[in-house]
């Protein structure tokens, strides 16, 4: 019977401090949720996957995932929070639901972004030069990635999937985009549109293979692959506005193919463990939440720098280590 209420008593321990870095996120965009979710997670003492939890990490998924704070790094220590993936039996489980809701992400993208895929689509018909043009660039920003992605994915699990891995990859990334933009690398604010000009399709293909180069980065959990992209753009000269919505889209092919890879190899593993309900629960928050945040993203960095983030990442790290230094957070 002790036993039985120690482990209660832990569980419900790690099920608060799940909150601390969930709501250091929604609270830009959403804090009623936040709080609500607070007051949940505080009365809830399940180990299993339940429609709340499901959508508390869609909910993580969809504001972290196009944003520069990586979502694999907040999904990694939420779950480990909720006591999700703890054992060998669901670990791949949970790795895959991660990586399933990001579909979710995938389909606010496909939504918000949906006349520059019919163009992509036109060109591959000859009807489009812009659309075919844009097509390449994706193309030669995915190859780099996806190809190291997939001869080091199992080795990358190994040696970097852990807390204080991301924990370092939050705090160098947060310190990188403090000193780039105080070295004057980084705008301080996006540029006004102009008629008849689209900064999209002024990349070229030699811009678009550095920035798939440097979004090889981001395979670090905890880097961020918008991050990376980013970053990768502004470093090569592409505009603010352009390469925000490069990583958009770039991130709409990565995340296609990682999550469509994970399903094909998981997917019988996942629905067995978590049901078809909780996906899709997680899946619905992921959308909403990405819809959300790409907006906001878009109209913030108008006239603000991602200087923000860069604060955000080394107080998340902190968090992080804080969790781990007491045993909150497994390491």
């Amino acid at each position: 019977m002790n036993t039985n209420k120690i482990q209660t008593a832990a569980v419900s321990r790690k099920a608060v401090a799940a909150t601390l870095g969930a709501l250091a996120v929604l609270a830009i965009l959403q804090p009623a949720t936040a709080a609500a979710l607070t007051v949940q997670v505080a009365s809830t003492t399940e180990t299993a996957m339940t429609a709340w939890r499901a959508a508390l990490l869609g909910i993580i998924e969809g504001v972290t995932e196009y944003l520069p704070i990586s979502s694999t790094g907040h999904l990694l220590v939420a779950s480990d929070l909720l006591g999700l993936g703890t054992t060998k039996a669901d670990q791949g489980a949970a790795d895959t639901y991660a990586i399933a809701i990001q579909f979710g992400a995938i389909l606010a993208v496909a939504g918000l972004f949906w006349k520059r895929f019919r163009d992509m689509i036109l060109g591959v018909f000859g009807k489009s030069a812009g659309g075919r043009h844009l097509l390449i660039l994706l193309i030669v920003a995915f190859a780099p990635a996806a190809v190291l992605g997939f001869l080091l994915d199992d080795k990358i699990k190994e040696v970097l999937f852990s807390s204080w891995t991301i924990v370092f990859a939050w705090f160098v990334g947060g310190l990188l985009i403090l000193g780039l933009e105080r070295a004057g690398k980084i705008p301080h604010r996006g540029e006004p549109a102009e008629p008849g000009r689209d900064r999209l399709l002024e990349i070229t293909v030699r811009q678009a293979f550095i920035i798939g180069l440097v979004q090889c980065i981001a395979l670090w959990p905890g880097t961020s692959r918008s991050l990376a992209a980013i970053l990768g753009a502004l470093l090569v000269g592409v505009s603010m506005s352009a390469a925000v919505e490069f990583s958009f889209l770039l991130g709409f092919v990565t995340l296609s193919a990682a999550s469509g890879y994970s399903m094909l190899d998981g997917g019988g593993e996942l629905f067995t463990q978590f049901g078809l309900l909780d996906p899709l629960i997680g899946l619905v928050f992921a959308f909403l939440a990405a819809v959300i945040s790409i907006k906001w993203l878009i109209t913030y960095l108008q006239e603000h720098s991602l200087a923000i983030f860069g604060w955000y990442r080394i107080v998340i790290a902190g968090i992080t280590a804080g969790l781990l230094i007491t045993g909150a957070l497994n390491a």
